[in-house]
């Protein structure tokens, strides 16, 4: 393509033809994640299809100091893939090949443009699972996921994405390309920069290959919902549950958030009786033991009055249609624009903390909806104030940052993070240092001066140089 600009021109030499967008449809599109806050305004957007397009790219942006933003599926909640002051926007999505799949080590290489549903699909073609879910899987991709270290739904059971990733291949910001572990499950020969890409958020350099462990296919998952009085009742329940049986998940949400969700989708509630809150548990009835050691538990959760109500699973679809009830919440959220928080304490502090942070938003935001849901079985909690139709976007957020200070201070006291996986971008930077000591974050930013000396590497993300 022709522009008069002569830097938009040479990166238009870089890419195939075509594969420089400047147009205003685009430039939003790819400038902007799932955050509401910032206004996209990229410099121009290019999608690399190889390797050595992504290297050329990096190295004139050093040359002619061009701020780089990665783009996956732009699905992130912190701003992190947002462009809004200039950067030229690298999307992935013609990189988005799945390739030397191994039968033997379990593991399979990806390009960083492949989307998430993709790879699960592609482990079931194998009968081999890639446990990584989350509500976003259908657009997002693996290199945003590994750059946000994701986790989702199976944390409890699998772990974060760290815990998948054999190998990367990485361009850092001064343009070298690293191959970081070579796949490996023992290597104890230094530093580990494998580690420091992931969760990184694009901002030591871009992530183009990643090579992701798989496991063996989960036997017969069922899905128990649960309606509880209260929430102390659900720490009873999922301590009862962890004795006895290999949870793969452990979700909560409340009725509000099934009001919402049954009303704006085809979905029924799980049973008559309304409770204020549900337990969602997921695990394996590989046979008719773990089946009635399930049932059993559920008779003495009721016993004990921690469960008013449940229904257990007697099909995929009807597991599918619980599932449902947690995973449609952001979805049907959206459209109220909520201002979201996202943290974590341990799992033993989390009705203490919870209790506080509760009597903190009633009393600061007594007009406002909230509604809660989250990973309780790892300790993170999603906290959800929806906007009123007839108040202003940024005054909304404006009255729900102001209040953000005592919620962090929470987090702070109670040794927890102000972002449990949606990373930090720029929504989380102003608290960074309620999770981060001070000797902490300058660390961070010493490498990210060594990886990237010229700060052209998602500038402004996590932290300011």
């Amino acid at each position: 393509m022709t522009d008069t600009n002569p830097i938009i021109a040479g990166l238009a030499e870089l890419v195939d033809a075509g594969r420089l967008l400047t147009d205003a449809d685009s430039l939003s599109h790819y400038g902007c994640d799932w955050t509401k806050k910032f206004e996209p305004a990229p410099l121009a957007v290019v999608l690399p299809k190889t390797l050595q397009q992504v290297q050329a790219i990096v190295q004139y942006a050093n040359e002619h100091k061009l701020a780089l933003v990665p783009s996956g599926g732009r699905t992130g909640l912190s701003a992190a893939a947002v462009a809004a002051y200039g950067e030229v926007v690298v999307a992935f999505d013609l990189m988005n090949k799945i390739s030397e799949f191994n039968p033997i080590d379990r593991t399979v290489r990806c390009q960083a443009g492949v989307v998430t549903a993709q790879l699960q699909y592609y482990a079931e073609e194998q009968d081999l699972y890639y446990p990584v879910d989350f509500a976003s899987a259908g657009s997002s991709q693996l290199g945003g996921n590994i750059s946000t270290n994701a986790g989702g739904i199976k944390v409890i059971r699998y772990g974060m994405t760290r815990d998948w990733v054999a190998g990367l291949k990485v361009v850092t910001g001064k343009g070298d390309v690293l191959d970081l572990n070579n796949d490996l499950v023992k290597n104890a020969t230094g530093y580990d920069f494998r580690n420091l890409f992931i969760g990184a958020e694009g901002t030591l350099g871009l992530i183009v290959e990643a090579t992701m462990k798989l496991a063996r296919s989960p036997d017969n998952l069922t899905v128990l919902v649960l309606g509880v009085p209260e929430f102390d009742a659900i720490m009873n329940v999922l301590t009862a549950f962890q004795n006895r049986i290999d949870l793969t998940a452990f979700e909560f949400f409340s009725e509000k958030a099934v009001q919402l969700v049954t009303a704006h989708h085809n979905v029924p509630r799980p049973f008559e009786s309304a409770t204020p809150y549900y337990a969602l548990l997921e695990f394996e009835a590989s046979n008719d033991k773990v089946l009635e050691q399930a049932m059993t538990l559920f008779e003495t959760c009721v016993e004990q009055g921690w469960v008013m109500d449940g229904v257990i699973s007697q099909s995929e679809a009807q597991a599918a249609a619980l599932w449902r009830l947690r995973e449609g919440i952001s979805e049907t959220l959206a459209p109220f624009t909520p201002y979201k928080n996202d943290v974590s304490v341990m799992v033993s502090k989390v009705p203490a903390f919870l209790q506080e942070i509760d009597e903190i938003v009633n009393a600061r935001y007594p007009d406002f909806e909230i509604v809660w849901f989250g990973h309780i079985g790892d300790g993170n909690l999603h906290l959800n104030i929806l906007k009123p139709d007839a108040l202003d976007k940024a005054e909304f957020f404006t009255r729900c940052e102001s209040v953000n200070t005592a919620v962090f201070e929470t987090v702070q006291k109670y040794g927890g993070s102000v972002s449990a996986e949606h990373g930090v971008g720029m929504t989380k930077k102003p608290y960074l240092h309620y999770t981060r000591a001070p000797a902490e974050i300058n660390y961070m930013r010493s490498v990210k001066q060594i990886f990237d000396p010229n700060n052209i590497m998602n500038p402004g993300k996590i932290f300011d140089l």
